[in-house]
């Protein structure tokens, strides 16, 4: 798969409908949402750390990318983003956004000439400033954000040096990128069908007179230094598009690719896989989620529209992959998966339809009678704020149920793409006879500010 994304259509009437219908009801869905025209498309958009607290709104880091046509460099974008506590917005407030506008609540705090467009970012959970890239060369890239130098996107401007740069890949690595969540490791996939492992503990070791002090810069040292993987891993047949650590492991990971296979990694035991789950979907396989509150549960999407759900203690029948659920519902190849920080059932996927969908895997079996008739098994949001392709979106653990998420549509409407923070509304997730009961108590309470008799 050469293209993340198909081919670019205008909009048609059917899709200028289906956001005006969204638009009329985001008062009722949302506690809040932000909306931001993007002048180049965004591959990319992850939450890096909370910078400041307040009463009403949180600041934290946001990270984009400028993906542009050569007329200005590309570039990657550190932004400040005000996000809005709960109950705090005015219903009748979050709607009322200009979708040619920038939205006050991002603002750009440094831009790094990037070398080639960024097609993935991802941040190091040990340390806040230090995030990676991917884009069309080999080698991942990894930057500190508070030492590099802040830079004006002019043509013909030189490009910012990485810290440092991972080695390994004898092909173009695009897509496949994570962060180990308990230590320093990167890993990474490619079209060379390897996926490959480093750990920046690696390069740590080899400076003298550096502290490895984790609030201090931990990748600093000689422009475009240079780190070789500690692990090589070959059992692909295509392209790698997506890989993820096991939650609280630097040693099992799993990857999946254009070759509809979902394979699991363990370093300790060689550089072969553990499991190969031949056919997991019926198409690419684009990208890959691992449950951080139950290990057993991995996510994948797929060019074939859907969503798996797979369990590591069963993950094959007659030897092809046999998911605990199969979740149906996007119109278009799923392009992002990622599971909820804060329930461990809950997902959302993004795709190439323009929505980001939110489901609960634990009510994929026992849909009730009063729900929509055609709705499908386990979805229970559907964000229609995009209209085109959602290429990324991000959970923010700092503030519950709040996501960022970001689309391409530079052939559908006069920006390059629009990015949405946005938080649905609470009486959505949680328990339903805690609701009804909120709900009759706010009855009561307008019908006793009613006239008196």
């Amino acid at each position: 798969m050469k293209d993340r994304a198909t081919a670019n259509k205008k909009p048609s009437a059917a899709v200028d409908d289906k956001y005006e219908n969204w638009k009329s009801v985001v008062p009722i869905l949302y506690d809040w949402l932000a909306n931001h025209n993007l002048v180049w498309p965004s591959l990319s958009c992850r939450w890096g750390p909370l910078l400041e607290q307040s009463k009403n709104k949180n600041r934290q880091r946001l990270y984009l990318s400028e993906q542009t046509d050569g007329s200005v460099p590309n570039t990657l974008v550190i932004a400040n983003c005000d996000v809005v506590k709960p109950k705090v917005a005015a219903a009748e407030h979050i709607s009322q956004f200009n979708e040619e506008a920038r939205s006050p609540f991002v603002k750009k705090y440094k831009t790094i000439i990037h070398p080639g467009e960024v097609n993935r970012i991802s941040e190091l959970p040990q340390n806040k400033n230090i995030v990676a890239t991917h884009t069309d060369c080999p080698e991942v890239l990894i930057w500190d954000i508070e030492t590099q130098p802040n830079r004006h996107a002019v043509l013909g401007v030189a490009e910012s040096h990485a810290d440092l740069v991972l080695t390994g890949h004898a092909d173009n690595a695009e897509f496949a990128l994570a962060m180990c969540p308990t230590e320093p490791y990167v890993l990474s996939g490619g079209k060379d069908k390897y996926v490959v492992l480093w750990s920046i503990h690696d390069h740590i070791s080899t400076l003298t007179g550096e502290s490895a002090n984790p609030q201090g810069s931990i990748v600093k040292t000689a422009d475009n230094a240079s780190l070789g993987p500690r692990g090589i891993f070959q059992g692909h047949t295509d392209t790698v598009e997506d890989v993820q650590f096991c939650p609280t492991s630097t040693q099992e990971f799993c990857s999946v690719g254009d070759d509809s296979c979902l394979i699991l990694w363990d370093a300790r035991v060689g550089t072969s896989p553990i499991t190969k789950v031949k056919k997991a979907h019926n198409a690419d396989v684009h990208c890959v989620d691992w449950n951080p509150h139950d290990q057993n549960f991995i996510l994948t999407g797929s060019a074939d529209h859907s969503v798996c759900m797979f369990d590591r203690r069963n993950l094959t029948s007659d030897g092809v992959g046999s998911p605990v659920h199969k979740f149906e519902e996007h119109k278009a190849p799923v392009l992002c998966v990622q599971w909820c920080p804060d329930k461990s059932s809950v997902f959302g996927s993004s795709a190439e339809d323009g929505c980001v969908n939110i489901w609960d895997y634990k009510q994929a079996g026992k849909q009730t009678e009063d729900g929509a008739p055609n709705a499908a098994p386990g979805l229970f949001f559907k964000h229609c704020g995009h209209r085109d392709k959602v290429v990324d979106f991000h959970w923010n653990v700092y503030d519950p149920w709040t996501i960022v998420s970001v689309s391409d549509d530079v052939e559908t409407t006069s920006g390059g793409g629009t990015l949405q923070i946005w938080r649905m509304s609470d009486l959505i997730y949680r328990p339903r006879d805690e609701v009804v009961h909120e709900l009759e108590e706010f009855k009561a309470h307008v019908a006793g500010c009613g006239p008196k008799a």
